[in-house]
């Protein structure tokens, strides 16, 4: 083919698009523009980061260390790890009412849920129903992978060996003790207990784990996890849910209850109460540790101060710089701009 043929035949069809000949528009930022966008923007993340501020400052938190470290403290002969079924109590006294509907929260500190080998260590089609993989669980779950006698472990790897295993009941010191409800339906993502975890379709669900062994630091296998409740077993158990959210900070708390009933509809009454912690969970060998978080939230969710904070800085850097750029302006403005 002649060079000038081929030329033609790879050129592009003559439309604006291909020819580049498409209407556009290239704004031109002037100081007119500029400055009172910045002083704009400045006020809006100025009034944001006061409500955010305002909002998160009438949250109210309790949080309550129980690791045991003072010798003082009445979970210290259950921080050794040398008692079986330990149960120390954590006492505490409210001057005043605690608003709104109260979220129970655990918390532990300097424990890496984000470390890459923690976050790796499980078997996702496991924890999809997939039978399969019950009896033939994935390398990347060792060194839980199998037991010593070469049984399978459902559900394999160390995110779900590690799965917080303290116990909490809150009592009102009132004529005695009164128990006061705590609600733990609905408390993990509605993405985990919906898509992303399955239970295998065996009735009863015992029947799909013939053959393995529950994880080693487990007291119970996992489709007995809530005897009390018949839905909640396997792995839409809510705590094995909540649990392996990983965090992304090495100090974080998990929602554990929701503190619910007609007389703490409105909050929980002043007084004094007794938490009665079944002490599981070891913490020491790491230097972690533990606590109890009641909590109220907003239309913003739990308490932070940062937003706000951030939202206020940004604001005020963004007014200082209009301010600056004002008077830059006015002493170096171009005879064009007059």
């Amino acid at each position: 083919m002649p060079k000038k043929e081929l030329e033609t035949a790879n050129r592009p069809d003559n439309t604006a698009f291909t020819q580049q000949r498409l209407p556009a528009w290239q704004p031109i930022l002037s100081a007119g523009i500029v400055i009172p966008g910045f002083v704009l923007i400045g006020l809006a993340f100025i009034g944001i980061g006061v409500a955010l501020f305002l909002t998160s400052r009438n949250i109210t938190v309790l949080e309550m260390d129980y690791t045991g470290v003072e010798t003082t403290s009445d979970c210290y002969k259950c921080s050794a790890g040398t008692l079986p079924n330990c149960v120390c109590n954590l006492y505490f006294t409210l001057n005043e009412t605690f608003p709104g509907t109260v979220y129970f929260y655990y918390g532990l500190s300097n424990y890496f849920q984000s470390y890459r080998k923690f976050g790796a260590s499980r078997d996702d089609n496991q924890l999809s129903g997939d039978t399969y993989y019950f009896t033939s669980p994935l390398a990347v779950c060792t060194p839980y992978q199998y037991d010593v006698n070469n049984n399978p472990i459902v559900p394999c790897g160390i995110s779900a060996n590690s799965m917080f295993n303290d116990t909490f009941n809150l009592y009102q010191l009132v004529n005695g003790s009164k128990t006061v409800p705590l609600d733990g339906r609905g408390i993990a993502w509605w993405s985990d207990y919906n898509i992303k975890f399955r239970n295998p379709t065996s009735d009863p669900l015992r029947n799909a784990f013939n053959g393995t062994v529950k994880p080693p630091f487990w007291s119970k296998p996992v489709f007995e996890l809530d005897l009390t409740d018949k839905s909640n077993n396997g792995f839409l158990n809510q705590d094995f849910l909540v649990w392996m959210r990983r965090a992304a900070l090495p100090n974080f708390r998990k929602l554990y209850r929701r503190i619910t009933g007609p007389d703490y509809a409105s909050g929980l009454p002043p007084g004094n109460y007794t938490i009665e912690i079944a002490y599981n969970y070891p913490v020491m060998s790491f230097n972690g540790r533990k606590k109890v978080v009641l909590s109220n939230v907003s239309w913003m969710g739990g308490k932070n101060d940062f937003l706000g904070v951030a939202y206020l800085v940004v604001g005020s850097l963004c007014i200082v710089m209009s301010m600056v750029m004002l008077i830059v302006y006015a002493k170096f403005k171009f005879p064009d701009d007059v």
